[in-house]
């Protein structure tokens, strides 16, 4: 079975489930209340807000929304039937607002994500309303603390079915292990979590004052979404705004600014398969597209100069390591790869510069940017030189296997490396687009 129809039949499987939760939350409904009713109203346009609005997270590649507090504290409210059904109606008026559109054949491409966030929202909040129910909380008071422990419990059940439904996904589509993404998400956004939790139980304690009190919650819980936001949106355009400084050294060097982008793609490559967590994977990238960025530092008669640097040349050149870990030290979101970026000129044998850091002195994100910047040196045209062959470049790595590179991380860069010429050689009009651009 192909990768696509494992994702078709993932997809049926949850539409079914869903429908089968519907149509039997339905059938247990009993006529609403006037404040039920309005609850159910305000809950599904919060809902909706909360999804169209969703905070994009770029190194998950996935969206994360304040809906979560609200599906909960409506379970905890309303009771599990009428929140199924609020669930299914706010998940699908949001989502064919975010993907639908008039051109057919962009209508038949946005079928399977409908389907799969709208099944997996209503599964979700139906087995914890389920378990719920079994446990005799299908109502609650707040009064005790047993009420509290149980919430907190479905909250966090919520989320893990959640969470595990979408890592579904991504271990058919991009052949990540399962239980390490899903511990990935989990961690990297526990705080995130807490927080909507605690949302979601201070709407359903108001609830018990009375329905009015419940919209004094919209403002924390709105202020609580726009903060996170704005962090995001903050961290992205910072990182963007460091890596089009990179790409203006295309100016003085175009070398510089391709070689950046392209060890930054080849050491997510190599962070991959070495099967490292998401969040590492994600470090990985972002240190390699700055890495060079303190050749900004370096004298145009030193950074363009067509033959071997003299001795003092080299001193300065061997400066741009600790300009560019400089550089980027002040800002929150490359905090986490300063060191990688310091030290990625340094080597398995400790020859290295600028710390003379030797094995695993040197940050495990620092040795795969070292590897993929290697590569990519040998593998392009310089001015002194042409690049070399795809088979000498592989056989000069294996001889800096142990030396100037991690052994490990010089054979997941070698595997890497078969592994794109074997998709290459089934792929015969890439690779004569390949050989055409090296020509």
């Amino acid at each position: 079975m192909s990768g696509s129809q494992r994702i078709s039949l993932y997809v049926a499987v949850l539409v079914l489930g869903a429908f089968a939760c519907l149509g039997y939350a339905i059938s247990q409904m009993v006529l609403p209340e006037v404040d039920a009713l309005t609850l159910f109203s305000f809950f599904v346009i919060l809902a909706v807000l909360a999804e169209v609005y969703a905070t994009w997270i770029p190194s998950f590649n996935w969206e994360i929304s304040s809906s979560i507090a609200i599906y909960l504290a409506a379970l905890f409210i309303l009771g599990p039937h009428a929140t199924v059904l609020l669930v299914f109606v706010a998940a699908l008026i949001s989502e064919l607002f975010l993907r639908w559109n008039s051109e057919e054949g962009k209508q038949r491409t946005a079928l399977l994500p409908i389907a799969f966030n709208v099944s997996q929202l209503v599964v979700a909040i139906s087995v914890v309303g389920l378990v719920l129910q079994v446990l005799g909380y299908s109502e609650m008071h707040f009064r005790a603390l047993d009420d509290y422990i149980a919430a907190i419990a479905a909250f966090a059940g919520y989320v893990l079915l959640n969470l595990s439904f979408v890592n579904g996904i991504i271990v058919l589509t991009e052949g990540r292990g399962f239980f390490r993404s899903l511990w990935d998400s989990i961690r990297q956004f526990f705080v995130q979590y807490l927080v909507l939790c605690v949302s979601a139980l201070l709407l359903a304690v108001l609830r018990t004052l009375s329905v009015w009190h419940v919209f004094l919650a919209l403002f924390p819980l709105t202020l609580v979404h726009i903060s996170f936001r704005g962090y995001v949106k903050l961290q992205t355009e910072a990182r963007k705004t460091f890596e089009q400084i990179s790409r203006l050294l295309d100016e003085r060097d175009h070398y510089t600014a391709v070689h950046s982008q392209e060890v930054a793609e080849l050491a997510t490559e190599i962070a991959t398969e070495m099967g490292l967590p998401i969040a590492e994977i994600e470090m990985a990238d972002i240190a390699g597209r700055v890495h060079d960025i303190g050749k900004v530092a370096v004298p145009d008669s030193i950074l363009l100069k067509p033959g071997p640097l003299t001795d003092e040349e080299w001193i300065v050149m061997k400066r741009h390591p600790v300009v560019s870990a400089e550089l980027i030290a002040g800002l929150e979101i490359y905090r986490p790869v300063v060191d990688a970026v310091r030290h990625e000129h340094e080597r398995w044998d400790g020859s290295g510069y600028p710390a003379g850091l030797e094995g695993e002195e040197i940050p495990l994100i620092a040795r795969i940017i070292a590897a993929a910047d290697i590569y990519n040196a040998l593998a392009t045209d310089r001015p002194y030189r042409k690049a070399f062959s795809p088979e000498k470049t592989k056989s000069m790595i294996r001889e800096m296997r142990g030396t100037d590179l991690d052994p490990t991380v010089a054979d997941a860069l070698l595997r890497v490396l078969n592994s794109k010429e074997a998709s290459l050689e089934q792929n015969p009009a890439s690779k004569a687009a390949l050989q055409q651009a090296r020509a």
